[in-house]
């Protein structure tokens, strides 16, 4: 089994890579934090906490966030 690092360094960037690919996506489609955290129905706080890197998305949050950004949901994880 391959050694993991001790720290959680790597999980935050990959947190805030998945909230950049977010935000990335969500301008492109020229759409405000609004209209994608009502349109999904999520609450205003977890989604601004998901685009910012801040907080750990449900999977099942962000398969909402990636159906309103008309993307795949593996588009937001891998980038």
């Amino acid at each position: 089994m391959p050694h993991l690092p001790d720290d959680d360094d790597w999980l935050i960037a990959e947190r805030r890579a998945i909230g950049d690919r977010i935000r990335v996506t969500r301008l492109r489609q020229d759409m405000t934090q609004e209209t994608v955290f009502l349109a999904a129905r999520v609450a205003r706080s977890t989604y601004q906490e998901i685009e910012a890197g801040a907080a750990d998305a449900r999977v099942s949050t962000l398969l909402k966030i990636a159906r309103v950004l008309g993307v795949h949901v593996t588009d937001l994880l891998r980038g």
